[in-house]
């Protein structure tokens, strides 16, 4: 009877390692690509014991308790796992935060600022980015000009980019016409700068100030913070 209680499913096991979500574990698992005790294991349904050896790809793979972190991203770091040219990425950022691997949820480029989670939870990453969950991200906008009137409502009543319609959930002048706050929750490629050039504009400066109601408040540019209790529930329930 102890031995069941101890018992997860086998995707779940290897979506807890940090690789993958639960359902890209079960194409591993049905390509025949996970082994248990050195069993290749091909069943959707089949459970593990934490002292069982599971290897992905001839690997061994352990469970790791889940992670969940938020870095303020400066600029001239890029979103990857390991750049061949040698530049800084934002693992370098959070070097040491913890034992366990963690992975960036989406992406910022290089010249953007702000809010940039990380966790080894592959199932809440992928829910976090895909567009059919339409998760909010709200970015603050510094232009080379003043953004004029019209143009403020071509964006707000949507444009149409060369790679189709973009709709913008909400957009708002600042201190001055050249600073604009955005909200949307598309996450096409550049979209923001996109926006902006389309219209004859330059973005100086990018910053996303919050990502799934995730803020960099109380975290100074360049470092990073672990997410509450409170906040991983509220990101489980969107």
């Amino acid at each position: 009877m102890r031995g069941e209680i101890k018992k997860i499913r086998l995707n779940k096991f290897i979506s807890n390692s940090g690789i993958c979500s639960r359902r890209e574990a079960d194409k591993f698992i049905s390509l025949g690509l996970v082994k248990v005790n050195d069993k290749i294991i091909t069943s959707m349904g089949y459970k593990v014991n934490v002292d069982d050896i599971v290897k992905f790809n001839d690997s061994v793979i352990k469970a790791e308790k889940h992670k969940y972190l938020v870095l303020n991203k400066p600029k001239n770091f890029i979103t990857t796992m390991k750049d061949p040219q040698k530049r800084n990425t934002v693992l370098d950022l959070i070097s040491g935060a913890c034992r366990e691997r963690l992975f960036p949820v989406g992406r910022l480029d290089r010249n953007t600022t702000g809010v940039l989670m990380f966790t080894n939870d592959g199932d809440l990453s992928k829910k976090l980015c895909h567009p059919s969950n339409k998760i909010s991200k709200i970015y603050r906008v510094e232009l080379n000009k003043n953004l004029k009137s019209s143009d403020f409502e071509k964006i707000r009543k949507n444009l149409i980019l060369e790679d189709g319609p973009v709709k913008v959930d909400k957009i708002s002048f600042l201190e001055t016409k050249k600073n604009i706050g955005i909200e949307i929750h598309i996450g096409k490629n550049r979209i923001v700068r996109r926006i902006f050039e389309h219209l004859g504009y330059t973005v100086t400066k990018l910053d996303r100030t919050s990502f799934a109601g995730i803020t960099k408040k109380n975290t100074i540019k360049g470092k990073y913070r672990f997410l509450t209790e409170k906040e991983v529930n509220i990101l489980k329930r969107l």
